[in-house]
């Protein structure tokens, strides 16, 4: 991208997806990996959180405009829940 066009949003897309904006997320992936396992999501519930996270349409570059949280550290703690309880109705919980 040249500095004459306009930057583009991914506006469906987790901070892992976003193009051009690894180092600028490298803090909050570090962080999430480093989470102590016994607080820590299995790998499955996480990637089932984070599906339905991208189909939300309060998703905005990697954060959720519900609640303001980054939806890839949120879904990654086994105790947080979706403030709009989209996970609990997918997952029948």
């Amino acid at each position: 991208m040249t500095e004459s066009e306009p930057q583009r949003y991914c506006r469906k897309c987790l901070t892992r997806d976003m193009t051009g904006q690894e180092e600028h997320f490298k803090n909050l992936q570090d962080y999430i990996a480093n989470i102590e396992p016994d607080l820590k999501a299995s790998e499955e519930l996480y990637e089932e959180r984070l599906t339905v996270c991208k189909e939300c349409d309060l998703l905005f570059q990697g954060m959720c405009r519900s609640c303001g949280c980054y939806v890839e550290l949120r879904a990654a703690m086994k105790k947080n829940a979706c403030p709009r309880h989209k996970w609990e109705i997918a997952f029948d919980t």
